[in-house]
């Protein structure tokens, strides 16, 4: 895919997050004409990072960079990585990590949940513990199960559901902006 692709799906990504109400992020053709579902859910990964505000004990130093975990099978193959090629956010560079296993995961900021681990995932939150992690995930029933950001396809558009409880109670900000895009659970859902 060349490099104007990818800015128009992180451009897509970012109508999405915009103050727009009631945009729903319609799949975009690409340059092939396709509709590529997980290059705008890499965009949507991409953006996350502008719209999510982290404690500052969530980073090894001042200087420790962004960490977009992948846990399981990639479904993204290279267009994250291309997406945050020389990006950064907040003087932070952004970078992708992949995590075959729950017992290698890493410190990051932003762990995206694979479809391979979605029955695991009690696991995966227990493994993370109280730390200031972003979970996302695109399985069914994501945000229900404490699941932070929750992809959801309806109609040919790519929808987000937030767990917002569940973010704070990690310490996470996550911007009106993102908010207003999303269908919130949990129990501030009715708020």
């Amino acid at each position: 895919m060349s490099i104007l692709g990818f800015r128009a799906i992180v451009l897509a990504g970012a109508l999405c997050c915009s103050s727009l109400p009631g945009v729903a992020l319609a799949a975009k053709e690409v340059s092939s004409g396709v509709t590529r579902e997980y290059d705008l859910k890499a965009a949507f990964l991409f953006n996350f990072a502008r719209y999510v505000e982290w404690p500052k004990e969530a980073f090894l130093s001042e200087t420790a960079p962004v960490m977009i975990g992948i846990l399981g099978e990639d479904p993204f193959r290279r267009s994250l990585d291309d997406i945050v090629a020389n990006e950064s956010v907040g003087g932070r560079k952004l970078v992708v990590r992949r995590f075959a296993s729950i017992e290698q995961l890493e410190p990051c900021q932003i762990l995206f949940v694979s479809a391979s681990h979605a029955k695991r995932l009690d696991q995966v939150l227990a493994k993370l513990g109280k730390k200031s992690v972003l979970t996302v995930g695109d399985s069914e029933g994501f945000t229900e199960h404490a699941g932070m950001i929750g992809f959801e396809m309806a109609r040919n558009r790519l929808k987000l559901r937030i767990n917002l409880p569940v973010a704070r109670a990690a310490g996470l900000t996550i911007s009106s902006q993102l908010l207003r895009q999303a269908t919130i659970v949990g129990s501030e859902a009715g708020k």
